[in-house]
């Protein structure tokens, strides 16, 4: 099976993709520097799941504070690349793709963090739906390196396309 694109223009942009890179997570969702933690999206299965990559550098700004010396990626910013990974499964499921949807936090439930993520880490994001569709969408996601939990929760966001 090869990856397919999303077209720009009027062409269907909800055309079923194994993987979405820089160029289009920022067609999906509004996230830039120093707030982007999603490097590049792969086997996406739109309704249903998706994989994030987020490749953790010491350039990032978090590490100048949390903490100085022994840097470790602050816990809120791994739930936040798990949601950011969803919000670009469910631009690409609704065909959101330069919609400029935006996505809010309603609820996060069962957190829990397992291990430090740390500069030179490659941090991976399962995310599921656990209902979607509509507005209101309810994920399941874990984050891990190398194989090992590091965060795991339940989270739900409401799509926002009016602007202000």
């Amino acid at each position: 099976m090869t990856d397919t694109t999303i077209a720009t223009g009027t062409e269907a942009a909800a055309t079923p993709m194994l993987s979405a890179d820089l160029a289009l997570i920022y067609r999906c969702i509004p996230h830039r520097y120093p707030f982007l933690f999603v490097d590049k999206v792969h086997s996406i299965v739109p309704n249903k799941s998706a994989i994030g990559i987020k490749n953790v550098t010491f350039n990032e700004p978090h590490f100048q504070g949390h903490f100085p010396g022994v840097p470790i990626m602050p816990g809120v910013t791994i739930i936040e690349a798990m949601a950011q990974t969803s919000g670009i499964l469910v631009s690409l499921s609704m065909d959101l793709v330069d919609k400029n949807p935006l996505v809010y936090f309603m609820n996060i439930n069962d957190c829990k963090f397992r291990r430090k993520v740390v500069p030179g880490d490659v941090l991976t994001m399962n995310v599921t739906v656990r209902r979607g569709g509509g507005r209101i969408w309810k994920f399941w996601g874990e984050a891990s390196v190398d194989g090992e939990l590091a965060a795991e929760a339940e989270f739900t966001a409401m799509i926002d396309l009016r602007k202000g």
